[in-house]
């Protein structure tokens, strides 16, 4: 199994988000997450003509979105270009609504008890 679908699969499988919230830690990668998002396939040459870096420093923050399941990776002859991929994200979101979720609930039983303690 490649590093790639090995991180994949844990995301998925797992439930371990911290890779997919790692590889959007990252302002670089946070923006070229942001170009892809809009559904267009893009090469990395054009990801980069607007960055600040190189083409191989372009393709390692996106070699870090594709371990996440945040981006795919598709060969077009000599070229590589990358797409969005919502399904991590998806999941992710839910994960996030389940901890908020905990945390309304928490600060509701939190309130309870002190407007209790009042009456």
């Amino acid at each position: 199994m490649s590093k790639t679908e090995n991180n994949q699969s844990n995301v998925t499988n797992d439930g371990d988000f911290s890779v997919i919230f790692a590889a959007l830690g990252d302002s670089t990668r946070l923006a070229l997450f942001d170009r892809l998002s809009d559904g267009k396939p893009r090469s990395i040459s054009v990801l980069s003509d607007d960055a600040d870096m190189t083409r191989q420093a372009v393709t390692k923050h996106l070699r870090v979105l594709e371990a996440a399941g945040l981006v795919q990776n598709h060969r077009m002859g000599r070229e590589s270009h990358y797409a969005f991929c919502p399904d991590q994200l998806k999941q992710a979101r839910a994960y996030l609504d389940q901890v908020a979720g905990r945390w309304d609930s928490a600060l509701m039983r939190l309130k309870t008890f002190v407007e209790g303690d009042d009456g």
